[in-house]
């Protein structure tokens, strides 16, 4: 039986692997992915919590961020074909068409 414990422990190591990519990689696909890692692993420690604490309202304030991670997920990705388009690199530090 998995305790909370292994929950906190498990998100934490997620959201460092998701901090850590975030940091060192300049590929904006990888971006995209380790920002979601980093919000999957807050939303595995809410409904962690949420279970221990007998109460559904974390679980479904999970639900609304996924679905507003999934719109956020389509944005970013429609900005990013429409740049990839203009510059054909995903190299963020190629992309200057967004500065003032």
């Amino acid at each position: 039986m998995a305790t909370l414990t292994h929950y906190i422990v498990l998100s934490s190591i997620l959201f460092g692997l998701g901090a850590i990519g975030f940091c060192t990689r300049r590929n904006a696909l990888i971006l995209f992915m380790s920002i979601e890692l980093m919000l999957n692993a807050v939303n595995l420690m809410m409904v962690a919590f949420s279970n221990f604490r007998a109460d559904m309202a974390g679980q479904v304030m999970v639900l609304f961020i996924f679905a507003v991670a999934a719109a956020e997920v389509a944005v970013g990705l429609a900005i990013l074909i429409g740049l990839f388009r203009h510059v054909r690199e995903v190299d963020i530090t190629k992309f200057n068409v967004l500065k003032w």
